[in-house]
């Protein structure tokens, strides 16, 4: 199986494991090609799934009462993904997760993680290493909402993913800043970035 290096190096930047263990890992690994629009996790489902994304970008959005969508985050490679609260609590998801670009994913079942984890209590370090990468990368973003204004948010966004605004809409990126495209324009416009068709 031609499993990408950045998986390989991802796993190990997270918590360092033996090769045989990782070799145990990747054997549970399968190849899935998402297209365009479509979900890794559909809003209402429960998760039994967990996804490596090679290639591709990612968005995870919620659509409020009015029927308005916002987008909590946007994941793009080497990242996992999947709905890690619905796979924790057994409850159906209510994060989608679709992909804006095609995409490509290397998943794997939580019971094939779980029977590994049982026979390796190494996979049971980084488990609780990728817990903590997420809660970090959560927390991490529930500040800069808190405490950043739009156009600092919208700088360090720019930043982590300098490639979004190739592939993703504006009015995508405006709903993950809380705003709306006009103020996004105005931002854009304010720090001299050329207005794109998207």
């Amino acid at each position: 199986m031609n499993v990408p290096n950045q998986y390989l190096k991802f796993i190990n930047s997270l918590s360092p494991i033996s090769e045989k263990v990782l070799m145990e890992m990747v054997s549970i690994l399968r190849k899935v090609e998402i297209e365009k629009f479509d979900y890794f996790v559909k809003e209402g489902e429960i998760s039994r799934e967990i996804g490596f994304l090679e290639k591709g970008i990612v968005r995870a959005f919620y659509i409020n009462e009015a029927g308005k969508e916002y987008n909590k985050t946007f994941f793009t490679a080497p990242n996992f993904i999947g709905s890690y609260a619905s796979i924790i609590t057994g409850l159906p998801n209510r994060l989608p997760q679709q992909a804006l670009t095609k995409c490509i994913v290397w998943k794997f079942s939580m019971i094939d993680l779980e029977r590994l984890t049982e026979k390796y209590p190494e996979i049971e370090k980084l488990r609780r290493r990728m817990a903590e990468y997420l809660f970090l990368r959560n927390e991490k973003r529930e500040l800069e909402i808190a405490l950043l204004d739009a156009q600092d948010r919208y700088l360090i966004l720019l930043n982590e993913f300098p490639d979004i605004e190739t592939f993703v809409p504006q009015y995508h990126i405006a709903t993950y800043l809380g705003i709306s495209p006009t103020q996004l324009s105005r931002i854009r416009k304010k720090l001299g970035i050329k207005q794109t068709n998207r």
